[in-house]
């Protein structure tokens, strides 16, 4: 149980971080269950497009904005969820090529491995439609399925 301070702290930290996006400001449940949600979204096959894609995953860098400013106490408690979320992530994503791979904002510069798509899709340098603007190639492992 968090006490009344580290609750009013969590409350300031994400309004801080959060207060400016539309909607308002989020709770840290509803931050982590969107990151949650977006790494289960990925994980089975992403249909959507590279811009839809960093739309959704916009509560993970919410998250490490808001992390930091966290009571101790609370990113303790809430480290091990993060963290699997995390590893799931990069399980079923693929790095953009000659990155590093955990610098800065490491979840905006990775690709679904699986990318749902349409039969008559036509492909730009073996990207599906949406995904035509990535700066590079179709990574190998990034599989398309039809």
């Amino acid at each position: 149980m968090l006490t009344a301070e580290e609750y009013e702290a969590v409350r300031a930290a994400l309004l801080a971080v959060t207060g400016h996006w539309a909607g308002g400001p989020r709770t840290l449940d509803s931050l982590c269950r969107s990151w949650r949600d977006a790494v289960a979204a990925v994980a089975d096959g992403y249909s959507w497009s590279a811009p839809e894609l960093t739309h959704d995953i916009w509560c993970r860098t919410g998250l490490a904005r808001v992390w930091p400013l966290l009571p101790p106490r609370v990113r303790a408690l809430r480290q091990r969820e993060l963290d699997e979320s995390d590893d799931r992530f990069r399980e079923v994503t693929v790095p953009w090529p000659d990155q590093v791979a955990d610098r800065g904002e490491w979840w905006m510069r990775r690709i679904p491995r699986l990318l749902d798509c349409e039969p008559e899709e036509r492909l730009d340098r073996g990207w599906p439609t949406g995904w035509e603007m990535m700066p590079f190639p179709r990574p190998d492992g990034v599989e398309l399925r039809y």
